[in-house]
């Protein structure tokens, strides 16, 4: 069927974490509405209904420290309908009219960033530390080797343990049991949230549905042995990173929906078809993200809602009531009153607030008359990510503020593309900047009115790496500015993987000296994406990685005294051995480097290359081919006699063009990546080939694999 969704706003809170809005089931059968529970940074947490197109609330806290997270527990097999908030170690608990029942300190050292309440068991969990408790008492703990983004507990069966699933930044979902890890599924991007398929986890309870900062959504099954992977939804759209996920019937066909909700402020609806599959039902675009999702009833009984709160603290919902209704006369008109009370409310509110803006202004100028007066910078709260896109090999840089975007400034001191991006209506301008003095891009993005989200898109160059910072200006008065800041790695574009393909040639780095394993750790930190900040436990570590550009892999490990890195791209293992060399020189350590070239692993290199350069060097030869042929074209009447190609060219003009558009540099880039090949090849023979580079640039004009290959193979 086809939904049509309209969208109503019911209030604003403050500003609100990922998951912090649930819907409360009706109790009694008088009742038929649900009622919102949502908690925000400020502290409050509040209850409330509609009732006329008016919020009416049941029960509002005094603001105290900003709440991060907010479940519904109840008995087992029960109604759930006691809410749970976590604000730093505490996790507080109230009844559906607004009574406290729970005031638990834990004593963690971390923060609680998650929150998950089954029965009388607490599941909690800071960035890196996992807690379960039972009735208040401590019962299980784990330490996990990277930043926990979200956790859910399986079911609770009588006769079967407590698996608790972990969703992890390594791109792993862990199951756990007890306090040990059971096993790890890996998943195609860091798992953000977790649903259970269903809201009761399947048939078997143990059915996980899982979306990705970088847009992705699946389901696995967890099984006691091994996980099956059900289906993918790959994002091929390049929408934003899922946030939030819930089940609901919006489409009454008795089966439940899938609401996913994006940190780009897109809403997806999916049903399933006859395979069980996800479809795309319906969707809508909001201007902030989602950061939570919710299916019900809230406004009006027997209209189905699909309820959301954003990062700024609207709570809005899309529903399928009908908002222009064919009414009778007498209706009409009580309607017409009706909208004419709340006009004429809305209006004096209006003028309060404007006087209360006057007097407050004329009591700043006063008060700034004062020499010796300050004015007060007003602080304001960027909601920031910067995601690596496998599909693209790009960085999304996205900003949001809870108030409007007067302007970014962007300043990096490495070199760094700035992608077109469809969704961005900013406008930018360049300045001149001087790379002597550590400038290579000033750029300033002029938003619309009323933006309170800027996406970006940034490709980086590996082997050259530094900072990038972002000065986020919001429409505030007196003006003030925020930086943030963001390290461009020297293998930006690699991304944890967990797979290994021992049939590639590969390259080897061995370092041995006297460093610890915390010194090693944190300059492969310094060097790699997605890695965690802290030492992972035990006494050595691997980690494996593949290029979003070229595919090629890097094995890592190391252990104390002892480092060891092999790939398949010898730019990659010349990257590593500079930039770690240089951070053991800075400290001091000696260290003694080796390393085994694999003369194959070039041709193998060079052959990932090859369909991406050569569909690129197609692209650019069509696209010089399109004034020509257009111009051809309006001076022949008759075009029969071009060929097939040439038409075809002709036909898809705009596509090309906004193709290569989109992809600046792309083939500069390609070339910069077979010249560091060459040159590194022969550095670690002990030669200078830099004098060779415009020899390497003729063959590449003429292009053909076999003829770059041998110019490789050719001794100097």
């Amino acid at each position: 069927m086809e939904l049509n969704l309209a969208r109503v706003d019911y209030l604003q809170v403050g500003i609100t974490s990922e998951k912090s809005m649930r819907l409360l089931p009706p109790s009694g059968k008088k009742e038929q509405t649900n009622k919102i529970a949502i908690a925000d940074h400020n502290g409050v947490l509040q209850v409330f209904g509609m009732k006329n197109g008016e919020a009416q609330h049941v029960f509002k806290t005094l603001p105290g420290p900003k709440i991060l997270r907010l479940e519904l527990g109840g008995p087992t097999g029960g109604i759930k309908d006691r809410i749970f908030i976590t604000s730093g170690s505490l996790v507080k608990g109230f009844s559906k009219r607004g009574k406290q029942f729970l005031d638990f300190n834990t004593n963690l050292t971390e923060s609680i960033q998650h929150l998950y309440v089954e029965a009388a068991d607490l599941f909690l969990c800071g960035n890196y530390v996992y807690n379960h408790y039972r009735d208040c008492q401590d019962q299980n703990y784990y330490l996990c080797g990277d930043t926990i983004n979200d956790v859910l507990c399986l079911p609770l069966d009588p006769t079967q343990p407590v698996t608790p699933v972990l969703a992890c930044q390594d791109r792993v979902i862990r199951v756990l049991h007890d306090s040990t890890l059971l096993y790890e599924v890996e998943v195609p991007g860091p798992p953000q949230t977790l649903c259970l398929y269903g809201n009761n986890g399947g048939e078997d309870g143990d059915e996980i549905v899982y979306g990705t900062t970088d847009g992705k959504l699946g389901l696995v099954q967890t099984s006691s042995e091994a996980p099956h992977y059900r289906w993918e939804v790959p994002n091929e759209k390049r929408n934003g990173g899922v946030l939030c996920i819930d089940n609901y019937d919006i489409t009454s066909d008795g089966i439940l929906d899938l609401l996913v909700g994006r940190d780009d402020g897109l809403v997806e609806i999916y049903g399933y078809d006859e395979s069980d599959e996800p479809a795309l039902r319906a969707s809508q675009q909001c201007s902030e993200s989602i950061t939570s999702i919710c299916g019900g009833v809230v406004s009006t009984p027997g209209y189905d809602e699909v309820v959301c709160s954003t990062y700024a603290g609207w709570v809005l919902a899309l529903t399928t009531e009908p908002q222009h209704k064919s009414l009778g006369a007498g209706t009409q008109a009580q309607v017409d009153q009706s909208v004419h009370n709340k006009i004429g409310n809305l209006k004096k509110e209006i003028e309060e607030m404007q006087k209360r803006v006057l007097n407050e202004r004329e009591h700043y100028q006063v008060t700034a008359q004062n020499k010796k007066a300050i004015s007060a910078v007003p602080h304001f709260n960027i909601n920031h990510k910067f995601v690596l896109n496998q599909e693209d090999a790009s960085y999304t840089l996205s900003l949001e503020v809870q108030m409007a975007i007067d302007n970014v400034l962007l300043q990096s001191d490495v070199p760094i593309d700035l992608l077109d991006v469809e969704k961005n209506s900013a406008v930018v301008s360049f300045s001149a900047c001087n790379p002597e003095e550590g400038n290579f891009l000033l750029a300033t993005y002029r938003c619309q009115a009323n933006t309170t989200r800027l996406e970006l898109k940034i490709r980086s160059i590996e082997g050259q790496y530094g900072t990038l910072q972002a000065y986020v200006t919001p429409r505030l008065q007196p003006k003030t500015c925020q930086v943030v800041k963001y390290r461009i790695r020297p293998l930006s574009l690699h991304q944890r993987s967990h797979t290994s393909d021992d049939n590639r040639p590969y390259n080897t780095l061995r370092i041995v000296g006297n460093f610890s394993l915390a010194e090693m750790h944190s300059w492969v930190w310094f060097c790699l994406p997605e890695l965690p900040e802290r030492t992972p436990a035990g006494d050595s570590v691997q980690f494996q990685f593949v290029s979003t550009f070229l595919d090629t892999l890097l094995e890592c490990s190391y252990k104390r005294g002892e480092a060891v890195f092999r790939s398949d791209n010898i730019s990659t293992i010349s990257i590593l051995k500079d930039v770690l060399t240089k951070e053991g020189t800075r400290k001091g350590i000696r260290m003694d480097i080796t390393y085994e070239v694999d003369e194959d692993s070039v041709a193998h290199t060079l052959n990932l290359i090859h369909p991406k350069l050569e569909y690129q060097l197609l692209l650019a030869k069509k696209v010089q081919l399109i004034d020509a042929l257009k111009e051809l074209q309006i001076h022949e009447t008759d075009s029969s006699f071009m060929s097939p190609e040439y038409k075809q060219i002709l036909e898809d003009a705009d596509k090309l063009q906004t193709e290569f558009k989109k992809q600046p540099c792309h083939l500069e880039r390609l070339y910069g990546m077979i010249t560091d090949l060459y040159i590194d090849k022969f550095k670690f023979k002990g030669q200078n080939v830099k004098g060779r580079v415009p020899m390497l640039l003729e063959v590449l004009d003429d292009y053909d694999l076999n003829n770059l290959v041998d110019f490789f193979q050719a001794s100097v």
